[in-house]
């Protein structure tokens, strides 16, 4: 396996020229905010100590993790909830029931019950802080990650990027903001319902407050229940979505984004995403699920929903043996349809649908195993071979390309019926 030279980088991206004529729209200007103050940023940032800088990225993820399905309003209702105590939560007021009792003492509901009838007292409230709080982090925290990499380090991509030599057209970044916010907008909604309805004692929903209430076998156990139903469904689904007609009429629109940034993690078709947001969530109506255990689960996942479609090379640490690093969902965007595990790689390598060097991918070749080289025509070949000098061999364990095919390699697997060579 030979580990090619890589061309030098271009200090000035491709489509920068584009670039200046777009950013005289006052709107692209303002959603991509960060640019405009990147030298103050960065004289700022410089003076900061280097475990300081690091720990303000972090925080930076988890922070954006917990606002692109609105989390955040949930974790801080349900911490509400545990410190008060659950009993205590607003609801109280309510007569048994869910009957709503009016001034003049007869049962009934009026048009202005229903929100209180459905435990949803209060409900524009929440939804109002909900979309407005996600908005602020999603954009604040996504427009610093965004500078951190795209703007402050992007004359040396080979450095960081999965895909150095290849960026998103500024048309494309918009667009996935775009699309992104407002599959956001809903997702935000849904959580502000929920945590509404948390709040005020829905009894539906079967989470728990107190820590030891199912014994503390069970609170850690149901990590892992939790960790892998989510993962292993997501799975699927997301293989399900690859399938030629969903993937045509929803998913495709995921894929816009060959290089993807952290913003393309939410820009997905609304029909999917709520999809798989609601797939999540069924172990909070179905089992005991103590509030903090599931929502830990929710934003290690979306953290590394985040990391997985930043195009930045990061590797897992030694204690998450089950994680694939960043580039195994990079191959996916830059394949398609491979390599269709989040947070588990072992679901790939079970079901055949882990990327294998001696394949050749495509946005037309479905079913997650590709072709054998002898079954493609030339041109996809040439097309395959061309897209493995695009990916990062700083992005593998080892800083060894895993794909790459010297010309010998190429021929054999070809066999005498064509001939290429590799550079």
């Amino acid at each position: 396996m030979n580990v090619k030279k890589h061309r030098k980088p271009n200090k000035i991206p491709p489509h920068q020229g584009s670039a200046k004529k777009l950013f005289k729209d006052p709107l692209i200007e303002g959603v991509r905010w960060i640019e405009r103050y990147g030298s103050t940023i960065d004289k700022f940032w410089s003076t900061l100590p280097e475990y300081i800088r690091n720990s303000l990225a972090t925080m930076a993820i988890f922070l954006m993790a917990s606002s692109i399905k609105g989390d955040w309003i949930a974790i801080v209702v349900h911490l509400v909830k545990h410190f008060n105590g659950a009993d205590e939560s607003s609801g109280g007021d309510q007569a048994p029931n869910n009957t709503i009792v009016r001034e003049n003492g007869t049962d009934g509901t009026r048009a202005h019950d229903v929100l209180e009838y459905l435990n949803l007292k209060g409900l524009p409230h929440y939804l109002s802080l909900a979309i407005t709080g996600s908005f602020i982090i999603y954009f604040g925290v996504g427009g610093f990650i965004h500078w951190y990499y795209y703007v402050n380090k992007r004359d040396r991509p080979h450095e960081w990027k999965c895909q150095p030599e290849k960026f998103l057209s500024p048309e494309l970044e918009l667009h996935e903001i775009f699309v992104g916010g407002f599959s956001m907008l809903l997702m935000s909604c849904l959580s502000g319902i929920l945590s509404c309805y948390a709040m005020n004692n829905g009894r539906l929903l079967t989470l728990y407050y107190r820590w030891d209430e199912y014994g503390w076998w069970w609170f850690f156990t149901q990590i892992v229940v939790i960790f892998l139903y989510q993962d292993y469904l997501t799975y699927w689904l997301h293989r399900i979505y690859h399938w030629p007609f969903l993937y045509k009429h929803f998913h495709k629109l995921h894929h816009t984004y060959k290089q993807p940034t952290a913003f393309s993690v939410t820009a997905i078709h609304p029909v999917e995403i709520l999809h798989v947001q609601l797939t999540m969530l069924l172990p909070i109506f179905t089992i005991p699920t103590h509030w903090a255990a599931f929502y830990f689960v929710e934003i290690y996942t979306y953290a590394h929903g985040i990391l997985n479609h930043s195009g930045v090379n990061i590797k897992s640490f030694w204690w998450q043996p089950w994680q694939p690093d960043t580039m195994f969902h990079d191959n996916h965007h830059q394949y398609f349809h491979v390599n269709f595990g989040f947070n588990i790689g072992l679901w790939d390598v079970i079901h055949g649908t882990y990327r294998r060097k001696d394949r050749v991918y495509s946005e037309e070749i479905f079913g997650g195993r590709g072709k054998n080289f002898k079954d493609v025509s030339q041109q996809e070949l040439e097309k395959d071979i061309a897209e493995r000098k695009l990916e990062n061999p700083n992005a593998y364990r080892n800083n060894v390309h895993e794909y790459d095919l010297d010309e010998k390699e190429i021929n054999d697997l070809i066999g005498p019926s064509k001939k290429i060579k590799s550079s």
